[in-house]
């Protein structure tokens, strides 16, 4: 037979007070049930804890020794559960996310400071990375949500769209192509062309908008980050087109943004985690502030 917590309280009540009746009182229970804890335990422990004098209830030797270690067990249960109960309150604890740097660069500082502010005792660790190390990182346990285009292999993650982005074409204000109310792909095939390095989503997306309007891209540069082709076309350098995630960052750098068809590109952006029921309450607390952003 093991003890418990119950009967450990009762025990230290009962050795504080020397009264069944008064500790009963205290833990708002009968005398009998009381009694009958108190039995249980003794019955674990091996042996006697209390013995009689006259009314009042007396620790044995074994008893004393035993006192000192209950309420240290229950010190540290009473930590233990408070340190947990906090967690599920939000009142500590950690948010882990890996998100692609556009989210994180464009999205992300707004949606993070209105979750600190909800939830100002948790801990929150960024990490911004391409869409391909999102995924890994939420497999690999490093973060528990990632925030990404929907990737063509889950690598078994559950996936929560929460927006649909698309694509757009972004040039300086002085370009040909920017006084006109929207482009098409085949527009931007007679320019020179900035794009993302070669096996990234988006020069995959970019390749295959190309092909389907039948026209060849005039590659001039290719990089490895949504902003450093921000910068190019502001150096003039060619033009682009990007996800409209990074729509508010291009503006900031002066370029001319425009809608982009003929294909129309489109990509879900959501989140990734292995299993909702395995989301700690901060992840889901973020995963409802985004879904409901």
């Amino acid at each position: 037979m093991s003890a418990t917590i119950k009967q450990l309280r009762a025990f230290v009540v009962v050795a504080r007070s020397r009264s069944l009746a008064q500790a009963s009182a205290q833990l708002h229970t009968s005398q009998p049930a009381l009694s009958v804890a108190i039995r249980n335990l003794e019955e674990a422990a091996g042996g006697p804890l209390f013995s009689r004098d006259g009314r009042q209830l007396v620790l044995t030797p074994e008893g004393r020794e035993f006192l000192l270690r209950a309420e240290q067990l229950l010190h540290s249960w009473d930590q233990s559960l408070d340190a947990i109960q906090q967690r599920f309150r939000l009142e500590r604890g950690q948010l882990q996310l890996a998100v692609i740097p556009a989210f994180a660069l464009n999205r992300a500082p707004i949606l993070l400071a209105e979750f600190h502010l909800e939830h100002p005792q948790i801990n929150i660790v960024l990490e911004d990375v391409v869409m391909e190390r999102v995924v890994q990182s939420v497999q690999e346990g490093r973060a528990e949500l990632g925030i990404s285009f929907r990737p063509d292999d889950l690598g078994g993650l559950e996936f929560v769209p929460f927006e649909r982005d698309r694509f757009i074409a972004v040039m300086p204000a002085e370009h040909i192509l920017a006084g006109k109310k929207a482009v098409r792909w085949r527009d931007l095939a007679t320019h020179p062309f900035i794009s993302m390095n070669r096996g990234s989503a988006v020069r995959r997306w970019t390749d295959t908008a190309f092909e389907q309007c039948g026209q060849s891209a005039q590659y001039v540069c290719e990089a490895n980050q949504l902003s450093t082709i921000g910068q190019l076309v502001r150096a003039g350098l060619g033009i682009s087109a990007v996800p409209s995630l990074c729509m508010v960052q291009m503006r900031e750098y002066n370029l001319t943004c425009l809608p982009l068809s003929a294909p129309t590109v489109t990509q879900e952006v959501g989140a990734l985690f292995k299993s909702r029921g395995n989301l700690s309450a901060s992840a889901s607390a973020f995963l409802e502030l985004l879904t409901r952003s």
